[in-house]
């Protein structure tokens, strides 16, 4: 092993390229700060641009393609239908992540920011040790340290993850067979979102829950309309279910539940919760003590215990969103920078990429019942606006929740076609200050004709006669 006897200091040090990584980067070097990073991949992007976020969703919306053309009625009169396998459709993915992984490099060269490839451990507080594939080691010392190292999916260690047919969300993208039949285990986000692309291209699904609902976290009406299309799609929905052991063959998987059931299909994805990237760090040389699934604790500044060390995105947990992880790292990057009045959001939108897509803001009506909140609910359905037609996406609801003698908005919930970018409309109004909060924005601005957007007014409308 040869160990470079130089030390290269720097203003701020950050491990790992991800979104969180890339918001402290590029903040602190615009700012004046010399900047490094760490990534111990080849190509900067980390798990959202390589085994996440971007792959899944362009390999969600090739799927789509081939969907809405075997749907479509033109086609069908003309007994044109389109057939590809699961492999085949990675490559619309792999052209996105090339595309993706160009434009972030060109930040760090523009930038100036040098990005130092390998596997990095503390030293000491000050100090990481950067270990290459060649067995070089390089000593970077930073004033100020981010760790914004993402997360892994959870591997049992009970479970082959070698077996050629059982995965993780990480490797399912790797797939070289195209298998009939999948079950899922673990119904969070990743299992939903999985579930609706497999169905999509016509593959039996098990989702197995552990709990008693999909999803609870987001309002129940929006569970319920997924369920109830996931179901009504085909896809075997299990509940307060337990995993017991697995079962592989040469040509099969077999999933044992503690409640005696076995799930017999061609592969495995197992989606149950995932691990934050700290084991590698070395981070009893300086005293910081991950939690049991590796993510780290942090202050409203994103400081950990050790106030120059931050630690942003996937690698401090919930609510582990890229653009989360962005904003916690340009918030970082400020702090570090001094810049104390600029504030990460506190209300995050979520986007969640099943079919069709959920995205919501804001209280739910469970929240703010068990609040003593006086609020009313205005409701528009997709199947009834002109554009939806015309586009043959009716599935869907927008749903307001507002109070009910201010008209504040207090709540926005979307389950639809585009519901991730139609949240953002009424993410604007939810954050400018009273009274242009409130629900007659929407009923007196004029909409754009036909548009999804305009669900927005139809909503407004229907909630304010129930006043």
């Amino acid at each position: 092993m040869d160990q470079s006897t130089d030390i290269s200091d720097y203003d701020v040090v950050v491990v790992g390229t991800g979104p969180g990584g890339e918001g402290v980067a590029m903040q602190a070097s615009k700012n004046g700060k010399r900047v490094a990073v760490v990534e111990r991949d080849l190509l900067v992007g980390g798990s959202c641009t390589h085994r996440g976020t971007i792959p899944s969703k362009a390999l969600r919306y090739a799927i789509f393609q081939v969907m809405e053309a075997n749907q479509d009625p033109l086609f069908r009169e003309k007994g044109i239908t389109v057939d590809f396998m699961l492999p085949e459709l990675r490559r619309r993915a792999k052209s996105v992540i090339d595309a993706q992984t160009k434009m972030r490099t060109g930040f760090y060269d523009r930038n100036k920011v040098p990005v130092f490839r390998g596997e990095a451990a503390f030293v000491d507080d000050h100090t990481l040790a950067v270990h290459d594939s060649s067995g070089t080691v390089t000593l970077l010392r930073g004033e100020k340290i981010v760790l914004a190292t993402g997360s892994r999916p959870f591997r049992p260690p009970e479970i082959d993850f070698k077996h050629p047919r059982i995965f993780d969300s990480d490797t399912i993208l790797n797939v070289d067979f195209h298998f009939r039949s999948v079950t899922i285990f673990g119904a969070g986000v990743i299992g939903c979102e999985y579930a609706s692309m497999f169905r999509n291209l016509e593959i039996k699904v098990n989702l197995v829950n552990g709990r008693d609902r999909l999803l609870d976290f987001l309002d129940e009406e929006v569970v319920d309309a997924l369920s109830y299309h996931l179901r009504d799609r085909g896809v075997v929905i299990r509940h307060r279910e337990q995993y017991d052991h697995v079962e592989a063959s040469a040509d099969s998987v077999t999933l044992c539940l503690k409640s005696g059931k076995q799930l017999k299909s061609d592969a495995l994805l197992w989606a149950a919760g995932r691990t934050g990237n700290t084991d590698t760090l070395n981070l009893s040389a300086i005293g910081l003590t991950p939690d049991a699934r590796g993510n780290l604790q942090v202050n409203e500044h994103f400081q950990t215990d050790i106030p120059h060390i931050y630690a942003v995105g996937d690698v401090i947990g919930p609510p582990a969103l890229a653009s989360a992880a962005y904003d916690q790292g340009r918030y970082a990057g400020s702090h570090i920078c001094g810049l104390v009045d600029q504030r990460p959001s506190l209300d995050i939108p979520t986007g969640i990429y099943t079919s069709p897509e959920i995205s919501s803001i804001g209280k739910t009506e469970r929240e703010l019942t068990e609040a003593c909140v006086p609020y009313e609910v205005g409701m528009a359905h997709f199947k009834s606006l002109a554009r939806a037609q015309i586009t043959r996406r009716t599935v869907g609801i927008l749903k307001l929740l507002f109070h009910r003698e201010t008209l504040e908005v207090l709540g926005i919930h979307c389950f639809g076609a585009t519901s991730s970018e139609i949240i953002h409309i009424g993410q604007a109004i939810m954050a400018q200050p009273a009274p242009n909060n409130t629900l007659m924005y929407f009923i007196n601005t004029t909409f754009n004709y036909p548009t999804m957007a305009e669900a927005y007014r139809v909503a407004a409308l229907n909630g304010f006669n129930r006043l």
